[in-house]
Order: structure tokens, then C-alpha cells, then sequence
């Protein structure tokens, strides 16, 4: 009877434990992306428990859901997200409203209206980044220190949206009707409604 080598031999072993293997590996992916889809799903479900704090729910779990891996189930997350979707979108409207002033054409009081909010958003967009600054240096400050922190983030944020407001308000003359108007109208209004949203989520990681 001929004897099987080594090398075959282990070949043979290898062959006939591929199944079991194949089993075990589908098995641990499988685990591994219901672990995955249950913890997105927890995170989803949390962003939009959160969201009905605040003034535009829609906009709020809109604007959030892409960073459910990021945020999880953590309030300070959270609130840090709401911030970054506030000063990306005020940026982006601050480069539109810079861009804006220098449309030919434009006539004295609507050019004034856009250079007013122009500054208006530049203000935004610092009292934003200050925001974003302070809770990312929080730590994991508490007491006293910690209610400090949060304060700040609370006023900054309060006054970029008053900027937010005041830039819009500058636009409801009658006398600056047309496209452009309704162009910086619809983002500023934008920013206004992802920053109330973030002030409210702030103000609920700090009563938790």
C-alpha cells in the first residue's frame, strides 16, 4: 500500500478543514456586521431622540446622520457634530456672501445690505470656530471648570446666531428684491435653523 507524504498528507488535512473554516469565517463576518449594523442603528436612533429638542427636527437628524459612527450614543459628540455642520455651512455662506459683493450692477443699498452681512458672517464664523475650540479643549473637565466651558460654547454660539439673524433681517426690505437677494436669503436662513439646532444640542449635553 503506497504511503502518503508529508507535504499530501497536510495538503489533505487542509482541504478537509477548508469547509469548517469557510463556516467560521462567514460566522465572524456575519457577527461582526450585525454588531456593526446594531450599533449604526442604536446611533440613528439616538440622533433622532436628541433632534426633538430642538427647533427643526428634520433639518437636525438631516444634518447628523452622517456622523452617527462618530457620535455613538455621546452627548458631547453630538453637540460637537451640530457645531461642525453650523460652521462648515457658515463658511460656505460667508464665501458666497464675500462672492456676492462683486456682482456688477448692484445699487448702493444693496450693496450696504450685503457688506453688513458679509461682517455679520465673518463674526459667525469665528464665535463658531471659538465654539468648536472650547469643547474639543473641555477634556474631561467637571465641576465648576466644566460649567465654564460650556458657558462659552453657550454664548458663542447665542451670538453667531443672533449675527445669523441680523444678516437676515437686513434682507426683508422690499426694496432689495431679485434672485441674488433670495440666493443669500435661502443660505443664511440655512445656517440660522443648523445653528439653533446646535445651541439646543449644546444646551442639552450641558443639563445632562
Amino acid at each position: 500500500m503506497a504511503i502518503t507524504s508529508r507535504p499530501t498528507f497536510l495538503l489533505l488535512l487542509l482541504l478537509l478543514g477548508l469547509p469548517s473554516l469557510l463556516v467560521i469565517s462567514s460566522a465572524t463576518a456575519a457577527t461582526t456586521s450585525t454588531s456593526a449594523s446594531a450599533s449604526g442603528s442604536a446611533a440613528t436612533s439616538f440622533i433622532k431622540s436628541s433632534c426633538t429638542a430642538t427647533r427643526f427636527p428634520a433639518l437636525c437628524v438631516q444634518s447628523l446622520s452622517s456622523y452617527a459612527s462618530s457620535i455613538q450614543q455621546n452627548p458631547r459628540q453630538l453637540a460637537q457634530a451640530a457645531l461642525s455642520v453650523s460652521l462648515v455651512r457658515a463658511q460656505a455662506a460667508k464665501d458666497f456672501v464675500a462672492k456676492s459683493t462683486k456682482f456688477r450692477g448692484l445699487k448702493a443699498r444693496e450693496f450696504a445690505a450685503i457688506k453688513d452681512c458679509l461682517d455679520e458672517m465673518d463674526d459667525t464664523v469665528d464665535r463658531l470656530s471659538k465654539s468648536m475650540a472650547e469643547m474639543k479643549g473641555m477634556g474631561k473637565s467637571n465641576g465648576q471648570e466644566f460649567l465654564w466651558h460650556v458657558s462659552n460654547v453657550q454664548t458663542w454660539v447665542s451670538a453667531a446666531l443672533t449675527d445669523e439673524n441680523t444678516c437676515f433681517d437686513g434682507y426683508s426690505s422690499k426694496t432689495l428684491d431679485g434672485r441674488l437677494k433670495a440666493s443669500i436669503r435661502v443660505r443664511v436662513l440655512n445656517v440660522a435653523q443648523v445653528t439653533s439646532n446646535a445651541l439646543a444640542l449644546v444646551n442639552r449635553f450641558a443639563s445632562n
